[in-house]
């Protein structure tokens, strides 16, 4: 008999409406795979741009959206050392977290941080691999540099702002209120800029320009950013929220020597996630058992509501992560 599973499915393209609740046959995990019994899953802007019909899942993925879990090993495949049965992870996944049960790579695991409960955990992987990866691994940031990040009180900035202070950098974050950049200071920025009242080109400058900044935003931003880095600065872009065409003066760029680059998590490999995994293991989850870095969280929905958390994460009113409880 087909074991059945509680899910939500993402019914058309469009609005947080057509995210509703399904079933579906419990996956089953394949050669170095594990089965995991979802406790909590994080929400992400990449869910909502899948449920509007422009980022598709992979080959071979789920179809639901979710791609980051908190809860317990349930099954392994053939050639999994670690974990094992029993054992509490957090997990990227690609796709198929909004579920009771998701199967994923095991070398995409991780343990839960020693005292953290699971729904905290489930707020790491996704954030915690996509800023690592992006300010560490490819932007380079090192310690004394300015470091600016767009959206600082969203879970991305949140972690980035962490981290990045941890490791020694002077950090600049912009948010759209005051309550917003209150938390960006509380957590580490140096100047939290309100871009309401503000323009974070002058600030920046005004301390020597930018020498990384990891952007979100896109539009009229990019050749904002470009102005507001150092010479040799870098622009790591890891989302378009306002458009990824805008008219850019690259002469800049090469008067400047500035590097404009960018990523995205879910189209890489099995491999490189790995070793993103376990960089992450090395050098971060140490901070997060010792509580020197903590995700920031804002808010938890039934899974049944993953529609009113979609409409809370694209109102730009939450500070921290978002979760659905699904367990």
């Amino acid at each position: 008999m087909i074991q059945m599973m509680r899910a939500i499915e993402i019914t058309r393209p469009g609005g947080p409406e057509v995210l509703k609740p399904t079933t579906r046959p419990v996956p089953q995990p394949g050669h170095g795979q594990v089965l995991i019994r979802v406790a909590f899953a994080g929400v992400n802007r990449p869910d909502a741009l899948q449920r509007a019909g422009n980022y598709a899942p992979p080959a071979g993925a789920s179809d639901l959206p979710g791609l980051e879990v908190s809860g317990e090993v349930a099954a392994v495949g053939a050639g999994v050392d670690w974990p094992r049965v029993g054992d509490a992870v957090c997990a990227l996944v690609p796709g198929g977290g909004y579920a009771e049960q998701v199967v994923t790579a095991a070398a995409h695991c991780l343990p839960v941080p020693a005292g953290m409960g699971l729904k905290e955990a489930a707020c790491l992987p996704e954030t915690f691999f996509t800023v690592w990866t992006n300010v560490f691994m490819r932007g380079g940031l090192k310690a004394g540099e300015r470091f600016l990040v767009h959206g600082g009180s969203s879970g991305i900035g949140t972690t980035a702002i962490q981290l990045a202070s941890h490791f020694g950098a002077r950090v600049f974050a912009t948010a759209g209120s005051v309550d917003k950049c209150a938390a960006c200071t509380r957590l580490g920025a140096e100047r939290a800029v309100n871009y309401r009242d503000e323009d974070f080109v002058d600030v920046v400058r005004a301390e020597g320009g930018a020498n990384l900044i990891l952007d979100m935003v896109g539009g009229d931003y990019l050749p904002r950013n470009v102005n507001a880095l150092a010479d040799d600065g870098r622009l790591v872009q890891i989302a378009f929220l306002q458009g990824p065409k805008v008219e850019l003066n690259f002469a800049q760029v090469m008067m400047r020597r500035l590097t404009i680059t960018g990523s995205t998590l879910r189209p890489q490999s099995d491999l490189a996630k790995a070793r993103i995994a376990d960089a992450l293991r090395t050098h971060v989850w140490p901070l997060l058992e010792a509580g020197t870095v903590a995700p920031v969280m804002d808010s938890e929905f039934p899974m049944d509501q993953a529609a009113d958390a979609h409409a809370r994460m694209e109102s730009s009113g939450h500070i921290g992560k978002i979760v659905l409880k699904v367990a």
